[in-house]
């Protein structure tokens, strides 16, 4: 009796073992996954971890998500295992229509890759600079898509180029209806809040939004000196 148990706790301690070097050897993320999030090309402003993207990795017993946020530049990074993976553009997600068509990776070494998106709207031409105790923006908002209409504009205004409908210190917003007909320039006017008038510069950002789209579509921080 006491043979076979010994047998047994000996199978059992080199079952464990072997889990254990399974585990210790499992190789590290030694690869990066780079890209944009793009429109013909450009990269799409958005706020800043607002929107999200996704991968999956088949042939793995434990099948999770790895998330993947993007900057407000529309710039995105993750490191990972060299492998074959799929980027989903979650719906609902982001200033653009639903795409649910996932797009195939392959990570060897550092990889970079573009991730297309139709937005609703774009913002072109978009300057900004100080006038008098204010701040004045002039841009155009080209329609991309005609699913759903313009909403609004927003200016903000902050201290770092962090700067979006969620981190500012001052911003004003124009509705679809004070817009008019989006084929003219656009001209909005901010008051430099009492926190920024000290600064030797600030930042400026410009901001439009889809009715019924939660995330809006943004233009690079200007800096204003």
């Amino acid at each position: 009796m006491n043979s076979i148990l010994s047998s047994s706790f000996i199978a059992m301690l080199l079952c464990i073992l072997a889990t254990g070097c399974k585990k210790d050897n499992f190789e590290k993320p030694s690869s990066t996954l780079s890209g944009t999030v793009v429109y013909n090309k450009e990269a799409v402003g958005v706020r800043s971890n607002g929107v999200q993207l996704e991968l999956w990795q088949h042939g793995f017993q434990l099948f999770t998500k790895i998330p993947v946020h993007v900057g407000q530049d529309g710039s995105f990074s993750a490191s990972l295992s060299d492998g074959a993976y799929k980027l989903v553009r979650l719906p609902g997600n982001g200033p653009w229509i639903n795409n649910t068509d996932s797009i195939d990776i392959t990570v060897n070494g550092n990889t970079v890759v573009e991730v297309p998106v139709q937005p609703y709207f774009i913002i072109k031409n978009a300057t900004a600079a100080k006038a008098g105790t204010g701040v004045t923006a002039t841009f155009s908002i080209e329609r991309v898509n005609t699913s759903q209409p313009l909403e609004s504009a927003s200016l903000y205004v902050g201290k770092t180029n962090i700067v979006d409908a969620v981190n500012n210190l001052g911003s004003t917003t124009l509705s679809a209806d004070v817009i008019g007909d989006i084929t003219s320039p656009v001209t909005i006017n901010v008051s430099i809040p009492a926190a920024l008038a000290g600064q030797s510069f600030f930042y400026a950002r410009i901001g439009v939004k889809t009715a019924g789209v939660a995330e809006r579509i943004y233009t690079q921080p200007i800096k204003i000196e």
